[in-house]
Order: C-alpha cells, then sequence, then structure tokens
C-alpha cells in the first residue's frame, strides 16, 4: 500500500478517560485482523506485542555500544545511533500520537526540529552533517524519550484492540477511515524503524573500522567459528526475452516506491546463479583493476582516484601481502568464497566489465528472482544487490499527500536502485519487490554484485 495522506482527522479514537469511544471499538476488531492478516501472512499477533517486539530491538543493537559510541556521527551520509533511537521515536510521537492522541503534549517541544530528518513538511530540521554534534540530550534521556513514548503509543495500540467482539456494524465510515489510516500509518512507523536498524548496523560498522584500535562490535563466541563456506562455481542462467511484471503485487504491506505493478519488456539474459565472492574480487584487484582506467566510468575514475581507492571499503593488507576484513567481530581473515560486500556502484560496474559481463536491471533482478526460485542463491539475506537501474519512478507512480508523501518520492533523481536484502536486514522486512537506493559512491552499505549477460 502506499504511504497514507497526512490529512488525517485530528479527532482521538480515545475519550478523556481514556477509554476506546464506543463507535470507534465497534470496528476495531475487524480492522486489525484484516490488516493483520494482509501484512503479516498468520494468525492474529497482538499489534502491542509485535510494537514492543521491534522498538526493543533497537535497543539490542544498541547495547554492546558506549555513550560515547551512541553519540559519534562517522561521516556525513551516517547518524549517530542516539540520533537513530531518538528519530525513530519521533516518527511515532510526530505521525500517530501528536493525530491521535488525545490532549496530545510533545516530550521536548526542540525534539520536533532536533530530529526531523527530510520532512520539510513538518517544519524546521537540524543539519544532517552536524547531528553527531548533539552531544545534548544524552543518551539516557533520549531513552527516556523512547520509554514516555513507548507507553503512550502501547496505550493507543491497548485501546484499539479493546471490545474487539463488538458488532463491525455499529461502526461509522468515519471511525473506520480513522482506524486504517492509523493501522497505515503504525506499520509505516515500524518498517521505518526496521530500516533505520539496518542502518544503526551499518553506521556502527564504519564508526567502529575509523577508530585505530579497530574495535569490535561484539565479541566473537566461542562457540562460532568464521569458516569460509564451500566454493560454489558460478553458474548462468538463462532467461528468455518476455513482457514481465515488476513491482508490488498489492499483497502486504510495501513502501510506495514499489508501486503501481507494470510491465517490461526484457530481452533474453543470463542472470549469475551467486554474488561475486571475495576470490574473484581479488582477481579484479591484482590484475590491475583498480589502475585501469578503460573498466570505469570517468566519475567513477575520479571519485577513485580522489580518494587513492584500491580496494573495498573494510578491506586490509598486511606487510606481508595478507588480505583481512573489519567485521563486527573486529579484523579476520579474509574469507575467499563469501560474497564480496561494501562496494559502491562504480566498483560493481567496474568488475563487471572487467568479467565481460554487466550488472541486471532492476526489471530483470526481479523476474529472475522470481523465476528462478531454488535455482538461484543469494538473493536474500547476504548483501543488497547493485542493478544498473537508476532511481525513478514506476510509471503511475504519485506520491501521497503531506509531509508521508515525502518518505521516496522526492529522492528519485542520481541514485541507483539495489535489489534483495543484506545480513543487516531484519529478517521479515525483505521482499521480493523492494526497492533500495543510494548514490553510486556508497559503500558503507553491504552491497554487493550479481552479474548479468546477455542471452
Amino acid at each position: 500500500m502506499s504511504p497514507p495522506s497526512t490529512a488525517i482527522p485530528t479527532s482521538s479514537p480515545l475519550s478523556a478517560d481514556g477509554r476506546a469511544d464506543p463507535a470507534t471499538s465497534a470496528v476495531i476488531d475487524a480492522v486489525i485482523d484484516a490488516a493483520l492478516h494482509q501484512l503479516n501472512h498468520r494468525s492474529r499477533e497482538k499489534l502491542g506485542d509485535r510494537y514492543r517486539r521491534l522498538r526493543r530491538q533497537s535497543l539490542v543493537i544498541a547495547e554492546p555500544l558506549s555513550p560515547e559510541d551512541c553519540c559519534v556521527q562517522a561521516m556525513p551520509d551516517a547518524s549517530p545511533v542516539k540520533w537513530h533511537l531518538a528519530h525513530t521515536t519521533w516518527f511515532f510521537e510526530t505521525f500517530l500520537l501528536e493525530r491521535f492522541e488525545s490532549g496530545f503534549k510533545s516530550f521536548h517541544p526542540q525534539f520536533r526540529m532536533l530530529f526531523n530528518s527530510y520532512y520539510e513538511g513538518v517544519g524546521e530540521r537540524f543539519p544532517r552533517p552536524q547531528r553527531g554534534m548533539l552531544t545534548r540530550p544524552a543518551l539516557a534521556e533520549v531513552l527516556a524519550y523512547r520509554e514516555q513514548v513507548d507507553q503512550r503509543m502501547l496505550l493507543l495500540i491497548d485501546a484499539l484492540e479493546a471490545n474487539g467482539n463488538n458488532a463491525m456494524a455499529t461502526g461509522s465510515d468515519n471511525a473506520q477511515a480513522q482506524l486504517a489510516q492509523f493501522l497505515s500509518l503504525l506499520e509505516l512507523g515500524m518498517q521505518h524503524e526496521q530500516q533505520h536498524q539496518e542502518l544503526m548496523l551499518t553506521d556502527i560498522k564504519i564508526l567502529l573500522s575509523l577508530n585505530p584500535l579497530q574495535p569490535a562490535y561484539q565479541p566473537l563466541p566461542e562457540s562460532v567459528h568464521l569458516d569460509d563456506p564451500v566454493e560454489l562455481a558460478l553458474q548462468w542462467h538463462r532467461i528468455e526475452a518476455g513482457v514481465v511484471e515488476i513491482g508490488h503485487t498489492g499483497t502486504g504491506f510495501c513502501f510506495d516506491n514499489e508501486t503501481p505493478r507494470h510491465r517490461q519488456f526484457v530481452e533474453a539474459y543470463q542472470c549469475a546463479s551467486r554474488l561475486v565472492n571475495n576470490a574473484e574480487y581479488l582477481d579484479f584487484i591484482q590484475a590491475g583493476g583498480y589502475q585501469d582506467p578503460s573498466l570505469w566510468l570517468a566519475e567513477g575514475w575520479d571519485w577513485k582516484e580522489q580518494l587513492a581507492l584500491r580496494h573495498p571499503l573494510y578491506w586490509r593488507r598486511d606487510a606481508q601481502g595478507q588480505w583481512s576484513e573489519f567485521t563486527e567481530y573486529g579484523v579476520q581473515a579474509l574469507q575467499p568464497h563469501r560474497a564480496a560486500v561494501h562496494l559502491s556502484y562504480y566498483e560493481a560496474d567496474a568488475y563487471a566489465r572487467w568479467a565481460g559481463a554487466r550488472l541486471l536491471t532492476e526489471a530483470e533482478w526481479e523476474h529472475a528472482a522470481a523465476h528462478l526460485q531454488g535455482g538461484g542463491r543469494e538473493f536474500f539475506g547476504v548483501a543488497w544487490q547493485w542493478t544498473s537501474s537508476s532511481y525513478a519512478p514506476y510509471p503511475g507512480f504519485v506520491a501521497a499527500a503531506g509531509a508521508v508523501g515525502e518518505y521516496n518520492g522526492k529522492f528519485m533523481v542520481n541514485q541507483y536502485v539495489l535489489r534483495g536484502s543484506s545480513s543487516a536486514t531484519p529478517l521479515n522486512h525483505a521482499r521480493l519487490s523492494y526497492r533500495n537506493f543510494f548514490p553510486a559512491a556508497a559503500r558503507w552499505q553491504v552491497s554487493g554484485i550479481r552479474l548479468a549477460r546477455q542471452g
């Protein structure tokens, strides 16, 4: 579903004494059951329990860190963990409590500006590159902010789930519409927090990698051995030319940029059975791939030369010529058969050209992932995969009205689409039609390469 309009009735579904209005309560159970069936494809789960679990996961991610770790910003494109924790809370306070809570009062009036990311329709924003300057509020106050907003959100959710067995017929159309908007915004807020959980992990990694001590995010458990996986030969799957459908099917949640579902024609092509691995990418390095301008887009070559890049972001080479990689467990020996990750679009494109191949388009990727089913590997859960498709609206795309409509549409320029999901993506957050997007130089995300070639 597309993110809803922010033109939401300002009246609350709760009465002054905190109880659900009878007319509103009458339609709650049917709306929640329908939403959960659509969104989760499983039997009824308490919305409050799902909300608690999701919000707790952000705190679990932050748990290994010190307050100092949580305040620092590694680079302008990353954010401090403290900011992520506050911003995801700001989303629920601004887009749900402010609209649906009776007698709403903000936790702190300045937080509306401090933790607004890019929503011009909401008001002022603190500059993104300076988020690491926000030593105040302290982490403890941000955690108190989360706790208070969560308590208020759970009261609101519990009130919506109360009296669920009342007859649907007693509810008004207005009450049903209001409930539907609340549930849509609640789902969007939870999906939004899952996006930030992934960003927290990748932002933590680049922050710790810049420290000369090379600290680990977490210690490697004694029971865990980072063994190199079994080598799998790369195979090519041929897919015939034809008209394919891509985009969200209309079942379950999606972001608005995944719609509308539409048709595209693709020529016959071949799709690699797995991602490019470290050994293959090392061959590219040793063959002089970073020194050969014929392999690089002009803009990519200039970017690489300006930064004097000669290998992926987290690779290290010691005096004896041995390669290692900075991981969540600190510096570990480079494992040849694991997927090569943290690569920019420029690096992915240069490698593909060196390998006599190319990157998939996003239509090819989605079609291949659906068509191959068990025949392909590593489509999900390993690395986001660069496509050669610029991030642009699908035919017929219309951004929602209001501030929530700023979620995706206004970023559809100067970026490339990545597909799949990564090792940092929450397990229930991935889907076939998901469109991630980043600038061509971005490589702090867990991004890799799946090759294609003409049929």
